[in-house]
């Protein structure tokens, strides 16, 4: 099986690479724009850019079987209107594109945003309702494809991204600015009062269910990934330092908080849970012929 990962030089992107290369039946493509960090990921490669006109675009990235779709640029600028005026319009030509020319299988990244400021546990069933550019740009992104399949036939599974931490993992996130603290040894760090109630996974383990919902075969649509566990982001703070042997000091209330997010919500991964079952089911079994 050839799958092709676009946006492989990303956080995300080089994790789900490294979880299809320990997958015996997988032969990977990496595909971005940088070939110097293409290099570095171990696994054939295609440098490609998808904000170039698609033509023959299938065939030049190896008419894979499977396209795990994790690029898009400008985060974490949320609110901002690019998400709408280039990423969306050039990601939904670029997939079309792919599509009418083959491709039979479709993954791509949506993000909890899509759901707006709707509190609790929020199932895909919810109705989305994004207040941000990106939430926005995403969920039409995810209409237009679903709409795309009356006319071609391809299968197609939205994952709706919740909050992921990990080595590598940009300096501009919570957990990265978390760990340039304490790697520069200071004895303070600046949050807001962190009562908000968020979903987290480690970014390994979400590279790997990317990769397993992708190569299963028996469930398409929407799907959470998450751990269905809410906890606060102090607590998180607190127990990554700890983990870290840190002695950091929490400024607790400096920031306020952000007001494109509601304050507690999580995710519901019952079906993130049964694509996950389904592929140990069907790589177990073609194993055993």
């Amino acid at each position: 099986m050839k799958v092709l990962v676009s946006g492989a030089t990303g956080f995300i992107g080089r994790q789900v690479v490294k979880a299809l290369q320990g997958l015996s039946r997988c032969r990977v493509l990496a595909s971005a724009r940088n070939i110097d960090k293409l290099k570095i990921l171990g696994a054939d490669y295609l440098v490609y850019d998808l904000n170039q006109e698609p033509h023959n675009c299938y065939e030049q990235l190896g008419r894979p079987d499977v396209l795990i779709h994790l690029a898009w640029e400008g985060l974490p600028n949320y609110r901002e209107s690019f998400h709408l005026d280039r990423n969306l319009v050039n990601h939904y030509r670029f997939l079309k594109s792919m599509i009418a020319q083959g491709l039979p299988s479709l993954t791509v990244t949506g993000t909890c945003y899509e759901y707006g400021l709707q509190n609790g546990c929020l199932q895909e069933t919810a109705p989305t309702n994004p207040a941000t550019s990106y939430g926005l740009a995403k969920d039409v992104l995810r209409r237009r494809l679903e709409a795309l399949r009356q006319e071609h036939p391809f299968s197609l599974r939205w994952l709706r991204l919740f909050f992921l931490h990990g080595p590598g993992q940009p300096e501009r996130t919570l957990m990265g600015q978390l760990d340039l603290a304490l790697a520069a040894g200071r004895e303070s760090f600046d949050l807001s009062r962190g009562e908000q109630l968020r979903d987290y996974l480690p970014a390994v383990e979400v590279a790997a269910l990317i990769a397993k919902v992708a190569l299963q075969t028996r469930h398409d649509g929407i799907f959470n990934v998450c751990s269905g566990e809410p906890i606060s982001v102090r607590r998180l703070v607190e127990e990554h330092i700890a983990a870290k042997g840190g002695r950091l000091r929490l400024n607790l209330g400096v920031y306020p908080y952000p007001d494109h997010e509601p304050l507690a919500f999580w995710g519901d991964p019952a079906r993130l849970r049964l694509a996950a079952a389904a592929f140990e089911e069907e790589w177990n079994h073609v194993a055993s012929l």
